[in-house]
């Protein structure tokens, strides 16, 4: 460190007046710069490195940025009580506090422990003591994909669901213990979870090798659980399916994802539906699609037929001249979707269908009936004849011109 600090402020870049997130900025760009990882043997990069870290360290704060606004570096000299670096300067940095924030900014991985320095720009994630790791835990939520029928995603149905999960061990009820023992604090960390090894002015924490960072250990663990508390089981629910789900729909049936450990809530169960498509209904929403086929001499002259749909079988109207692919819509005939108002409609789309297996007879009177026809009978083949005609004199001058 140099003999004389330089103002915090003047190290980091910024004015007095600066933000809290202007001065996280600042100093995690300098920290970025001069790091020692970056700049092997650079002693001048070292110090920068250092002596923006103090900065930060005080000016992160707000008691002690009020304090040094106030007494400048005297607040942290010796017999200040202001906390901080003590006479050293720099003698209290932790290695998560600084090697962390190099490694964030280029995509490492891990966390700082709370109040960090790693913490104030990542959010934490690795750290922890007794105080995370060997409290109560919620246990995972759970997945299960159920395929169910499209009259099933229509009208609702029950289903039984049977899976495995890790549920909380009946012999210990869930302590991980042997009956007549319990959990003991660790001798190691003293129930932290957490070593702390000295290496020059870093200090390096560690989850505890003996206890493996919870803080606890089991001298008679469980025979059943082998001390987690939890054992594999298989699990048989019933769940509800509300009518007018469709595929991606989710249930969440609370309380029947996996048992919790140290006690802790069990997690939740989402069933996601995928509904089988069916042979004649297709939907849209709320909507329902459905082909009719339609006779030809229905389709020529007009008629009512019977139409399907999910409700019961409906009447409809055919105009006469109607062609393949017009489309009427009953209203209120589809479906009432999870969370709606009232039913959708259903979409009949005309498929004129040709007779087939004519019998001698009909074949006469068919032949007998194509005779009495002319082209004004076929309006859309006479625009089609039209269009060719314009295409191939159009055709004919291109030619008669190259």
């Amino acid at each position: 460190m140099p003999t004389t600090k330089r103002d915090f402020y003047e190290v980091l870049g910024v004015g007095r007046s600066a933000t809290a997130d202007e001065i996280k900025k600042a100093y995690r760009k300098l920290a970025v710069q001069y790091h020692p990882d970056k700049n092997p043997g650079n002693v001048e990069a070292e110090e920068k490195f250092k002596e923006a870290t103090e900065a930060y360290e005080v000016l992160s704060d707000s008691q002690k940025r009020q304090k040094y606004d106030q007494f400048g570096h005297q607040a942290f000299g010796p017999g200040s009580g202001g906390g901080g670096f003590g006479g050293g300067g720099f003698q209290g940095i932790d290695l998560e506090e600084a090697l962390r924030t190099f490694m964030g900014a280029f995509g490492g991985g891990g966390g700082g422990g709370r109040g960090s320095i790693f913490d104030d720009f990542f959010g934490g994630g690795m750290g922890g003591g007794r105080s995370d790791r060997g409290a109560a835990n919620r246990g995972n939520d759970l997945r299960f994909d159920l395929e169910i029928d499209f009259e099933e995603a229509v009208f609702g149905s029950q289903r039984d669901l049977t899976f495995n999960v890790m549920d909380e061990c009946a012999k210990c009820q869930g302590s991980g213990a042997a009956a007549g023992s319990k959990r003991e604090t660790c001798p190691q960390c003293k129930g932290t979870g957490q070593t702390i090894s000295s290496n020059g002015f870093f200090h390096v924490r560690q989850a505890c090798s003996t206890c493996g960072g919870t803080g606890e250990i089991l001298r008679n663990p469980c025979r059943e659980c082998r001390g987690s508390g939890r054992v594999k089981a298989r699990r048989t629910i019933t769940v509800k399916i509300p009518a007018g789900v469709e595929t991606g729909s989710r249930l969440r049936v609370a309380g029947k994802g996996e048992s919790g450990t140290r006690g802790g809530p069990a997690g939740d169960l989402y069933v996601v539906l995928h509904v089988r498509e069916h042979p004649l209904f297709k939907r849209r929403d709320e909507d329902i699609f459905v082909e009719v086929p339609v006779p030809f001499h229905v389709a020529a002259i007009g008629g009512e037929i019977e139409v399907p749909t999910i409700h019961g079988i409906a009447k409809l109207k055919i105009p006469a001249a109607t062609e393949s692919g017009k489309v009427f819509r009953l209203r209120g005939r589809g479906l009432k979707g999870v969370g709606t108002f009232g039913n959708g409609d259903q979409h009949c789309v005309v498929m004129v269908e040709t007779p087939e297996r004519l019998s001698g007879k009909q074949r006469k009177a068919l032949e007998e009936f194509s005779r009495l026809l002319d082209d004004d009978n076929h309006p859309v083949r006479q625009k089609m004849n039209k269009r060719a005609s314009e295409f191939y004199k159009r055709r004919d001058t291109l030619q008669k011109n190259k």
